[in-house]
């Protein structure tokens, strides 16, 4: 048995791996509530991909001077995890999946600071001067994407054709808005005495720092960079596609999956899925047409808002139900709350349909639930029920604050474990969805119909995924496969341009949820009648974001029959 000084080693090793982390994403310290590196972008130059790259192998090596066995159980899984993390970080910078993934509808550089403002406090003069240095660095941050960009122009690596398109006509919204009606300038909270003038800061700064560099940007991708795109959007058409591609799915689920096998895996889950829709369509008298019985749960008015303000009413009234019901299948609850807000509407068009934010460390900020309230009539409040669920309450609002809030893991395991891929967090998220059933959270057969589409949708998404990058299927057959499952043709574009954008990212929900489910049955088949629902959650979420094998390994240790 090691030493008990050993394991504080690893427990500081963690700690330092994680204010490096930090330093190298000031975005991330800004979403958990650390100000320290507020007035910074991250740096994505050699300089900074280089010291990146140095961290993880500095780290690695400590690790192999550190002894596993005999390690306490948080200790041991801590050494795991940075083993897993470094080696990840330093197999993709091997194959420069930065350069692949840096154009990108989603968290590009035309849409950092927009996220920047939903996080970062400017409430004081200190911290007003932090987000105004910030702008004033995004000229530099934007200059060193166009050279990564270049990089992959000059061997072919660039983005899908469509992913340019989507960019540039965010850019082109962007840059149609006057500064002072900017989410850059209308966001912020300012001190109170000082809104005017630091209104009026931010203007300026958008205006001489923001936009000019907006523009550069958006004439670099609109010109020579869109004319090397690739017309095929799945990663195979790239150079080292197929290597690509099973790198992506590694730092992803942190399994070394066959895209085949998961394309079957999909496909079969489709079916079982349509199976139990069936039995609802039946009950509602339209026998097995499952399309026609969508239809006139779309077409109900009682299925849809009016209006922005009632779509948030309703997500937040979803949450405090399942608040309410939560205690029968969990023995602790976080202590952060959880707000539902719109989506900014300049990103409408591009962003999913919810989305979470996690809260701040100190407490300053809750969790938020972001719902999208572009296109009013297609948010159909069958869908917003399980959506709600799996992003908020019991989903990830639950697991992303239940891992924040336990002082005695290290940050690095509370705040960072995400790093090891997201099939825990994702396979969560869609695991809550089936449990609201459970806890009898859906108001009617059509919300328990739209949770099960949202099933079908992420069973779609291993077919859809897998199709599109390893077996050479195109955009419309994608689209046209997630609309079969349910999904509208809004829906179904915007889903189907994120999984061009991030290979291997929609594999995580039903891969982590089909190891969760694996492992209850398992449990449950061991314990019988002394199986422990509320214990077995409470360990689910009760160690932080785990990869997927070392959540396997350890949870029936953690688990045990109810005495």
């Amino acid at each position: 048995m090691p030493a008990p000084d050993v394991a504080a080693t690893v427990n500081q090793l963690a700690d330092r791996f994680w204010e490096g982390m930090l330093r190298e994403s000031p975005l991330t310290a800004t979403l958990y509530g650390d100000e320290r590196y507020d007035d910074r972008l991250p740096d994505v130059s050699p300089v900074g991909r280089a010291t990146a790259r140095a961290l993880r192998q500095a780290t690695l090596d400590e690790l192999a001077a550190i002894p596993v066995e005999g390690l306490p159980t948080e200790e041991r899984i801590t050494h795991d995890m940075l083993r897993v993390v470094c080696e990840l970080g330093i197999r993709a910078d091997d194959l420069r999946m930065d350069v692949i993934a840096s154009l990108d509808q989603m968290d590009g550089p035309q849409t950092l600071l927009s996220q920047v403002v939903q996080v970062q406090r400017a409430d004081t003069p200190e911290r007003l001067e932090k987000l105004l240095a910030r702008y004033a660095s995004f000229p530099a941050f934007v200059d060193a994407s166009l050279d990564v960009l270049a990089e992959g122009r000059a061997d072919g690596s660039t983005a899908a054709r469509l992913v340019a398109d989507r960019v540039v006509a965010q850019c082109e919204r962007q840059l149609a808005t006057p500064a002072a009606e900017s989410a850059l300038v209308r966001l912020p909270r300012l001190a109170d005495g000082a809104e005017a003038a630091g209104r009026a800061r931010l203007e300026a700064a958008v205006e001489r720092d923001v936009r000019p560099a907006l523009a550069r940007y958006l004439e670099a991708v609109r010109g020579p960079y869109l004319a090397a795109t690739r017309d095929d959007p799945g990663l195979w058409s790239a150079p080292r596609g197929e290597e690509r591609y099973r790198m992506a799915i590694l730092q992803w689920t942190t399994l070394d999956l066959d895209p085949e096998e998961v394309h079957a895996i999909g496909l079969a889950e489709l079916e079982a899925i349509a199976a139990e829709q069936r039995t609802i369509a039946r009950a509602a008298g339209f026998g097995d047409d499952l399309s026609a019985y969508r239809a006139a749960l779309q077409a109900d008015p009682a299925n849809r808002v009016a209006t922005k303000a009632e779509l948030v009413a309703r997500a937040t009234e979803d949450i405090g139900r399942a608040l309410e019901r939560a205690p029968q299948v969990f023995g602790r609850l976080p202590r952060a709350s959880c707000e539902v807000r719109p989506v900014e509407e300049f990103m409408e068009t591009d962003a999913p349909f919810a989305y979470y934010y996690p809260p701040a460390v100190d407490g300053s900020r809750p969790g938020i639930y972001f719902v999208n309230a572009g296109d009013l009539p297609s948010r159909y409040l069958s869908n917003l029920a399980t959506t709600t669920y799996h992003e908020a309450v019991p989903g990830h609002h639950f697991q992303i604050a239940l891992e924040m809030e336990q002082p005695s893991l290290p940050a690095f395991r509370r705040l960072g474990a995400r790093a090891v891929g997201s099939a825990y967090a994702e396979g969560w998220g869609l695991y809550s969805e089936r449990l609201a059933d459970e806890l009898g959270l859906y108001r009617n057969e059509g919300e328990r119909f739209g949770m099960l589409g949202g099933q079908a949708w992420r069973a779609a998404r291993l077919v859809v995924d897998t199709g599109i990058h390893a077996l050479r299927r195109d955009r419309a057959w994608g689209v046209d496969v997630l609309r079969r499952a349910g999904l509208t043709e809004v829906d179904a574009a915007i889903e189907t341009d994120r999984y061009v954008v991030w290979p291997g990212q929609a594999l995580t929900y039903k891969t982590g949820q089909r190891e969760i489910e694996r492992l209850r049955a398992e449990l449950a088949a061991r314990d019988g009648a002394a199986f422990d629902l509320r214990a077995f959650h409470d360990a689910i979420l009760g160690h932080g974001s785990l990869p997927l094998a070392t959540l396997a390994h350890e949870l029936p240790r953690w688990v045990l029959p109810a005495r």
